[in-house]
């Protein structure tokens, strides 16, 4: 888990998938998924929840800002600009995911829910 700021402005930080797999059982980290919903309904996460600009307000709105948040898209680009835009939000802990759901995929296709 690696910092992604230099400055002492807050910033997201990194994970790998191996990392999330370590902690995705114990439920101590919510991961959303900012992919589109047809790619979300073939295979997500197990328990990944689908964050659009549509559900967005509910979740902010919802969420815990203190829970780690793991932020997912395809392959750990897009996620960045929303790991810092929830940390804009006031969460504390938030995450991008790297390499995305295409790693987690090669990696760990035994905890894909669809």
């Amino acid at each position: 888990m690696t910092s992604n700021g230099t400055t002492n402005e807050p910033t997201f930080m990194h994970l790998q998938v191996s990392e999330l797999a370590q902690v995705l059982n114990d439920n101590s980290h919510v991961v959303v998924d900012i992919r589109d919903a047809n790619t979300f309904a073939n295979g997500r996460i197990t328990g990944a929840i689908h964050l659009t600009n549509e559900s967005l307000a509910d979740f902010l709105r919802e969420a815990d800002p203190d829970v780690p948040v793991v932020v997912c898209c395809y392959h750990g680009h897009s996620s960045q600009q929303a790991a810092q835009f929830l940390v804009s939000q006031d969460f504390t802990q938030v995450y991008s995911l790297d390499g995305g759901f295409s790693q987690w995929q090669l990696e760990h296709a035994d905890k894909i829910s669809r």
